[in-house]
């Protein structure tokens, strides 16, 4: 696997999928490796992905200072990613959590940044808010599968603050619009590969200030994409819009019966989407 050395000096890792223009692909979790993202659903064959594992995950080294896991500082991995790949400007997609350090990213460097795609994007540089009622609303539409009930008595418990870790496993079928065994086996393949000290520093003091961020996005000329799933609990398609009216040139795609992980739901529709998107007029 390709490496290269940060800001720091700490020695990043990245992957290379398939051929084509390159898509740098920042990975969700938060502070997880690219590896759930698989080829996100065949997107490989019309694009050379360039798949990096955060510091701390995967085959990155673990930094000097743990400090640096908070989101903000992570934006200077992701322009020493581009500075090493040599583009003067790179189309990005990043997905959940990722994609806070991709619109941050996007506010620093704006001049970098040829088309963005936000899959399933998490609102907190943004400061989007998404209620419990949006949840329940959205969780209501599995009501009829048979796994329903366990699920939203976790989720109102959650809601009302009292949730648990047993909980949160118990809401594990509303992330995905197939709960079937690919989806339990993703599910279950997660936690082996996220750095949980990391994720724990991502969202400390100071990583967002989503006033100034708002502003910047709303002052971005690059198009944007944000890809949302029509059950996908966490970033329901609400808050999505939310999300899009951020940006001057953005574009809000809801993909039928996906839930966070739409190349997993629903490939074929989300390659056609992402790639259409992509290979649209320039910036």
């Amino acid at each position: 696997m390709p490496a290269f050395s940060a800001y720091d000096g700490t020695e990043l890792a990245f992957e290379t999928l398939g051929d084509g223009p390159p898509l740098v692909c920042l990975p969700g979790g938060p502070m997880q490796d690219c590896v759930y993202l698989g080829d996100l659903g065949g997107l490989s064959a019309h694009r050379r992905l360039i798949m990096a594992d955060p510091r701390g995950t995967g085959r990155s080294a673990i930094p000097a200072d743990p400090g640096s896991y908070r989101c903000d500082r992570l934006v200077d991995d992701v322009e020493a990613l581009r500075e090493h790949l040599g583009l003067d400007r790179m189309d990005l997609l990043a997905h959940s959590a990722g994609t806070n350090p991709a619109v941050l990213y996007a506010q620093r460097h704006p001049e970098r940044v040829g088309r963005l795609v936000l899959v399933a994007p998490s609102v907190f540089a943004v400061g989007v808010d998404v209620s419990g009622g949006a949840r329940r609303a959205t969780a209501s539409l599995r009501r009829d599968e048979p796994w329903f009930p366990e699920a939203f008595a976790a989720l109102e418990a959650i809601v009302a603050g009292d949730g648990d870790a047993a909980a949160f496993r118990a809401i594990a079928p509303f992330w995905y619009g197939r709960w079937d065994e690919a989806s339990r086996a993703h599910r279950d393949a997660g936690d082996k590969h996220r750095n949980h000290e990391a994720a724990a520093r991502f969202g400390e003091a100071g990583a967002f200030t989503p006033d100034a961020t708002r502003a910047a996005l709303g002052r971005l000329e690059s198009p944007v994409l944000v890809l949302a799933g029509e059950v996908d609990l966490n970033s329901p398609p609400p808050a999505m819009a939310e999300v899009a009216a951020l940006f001057p040139h953005a574009e809000l795609v809801v993909r039928a019966g996906a839930g966070h992980f739409p190349w997993l739901d629903d490939p074929e529709g989300f390659v056609a989407t992402v790639e259409a998107f992509l290979a649209g007029p320039g910036r």
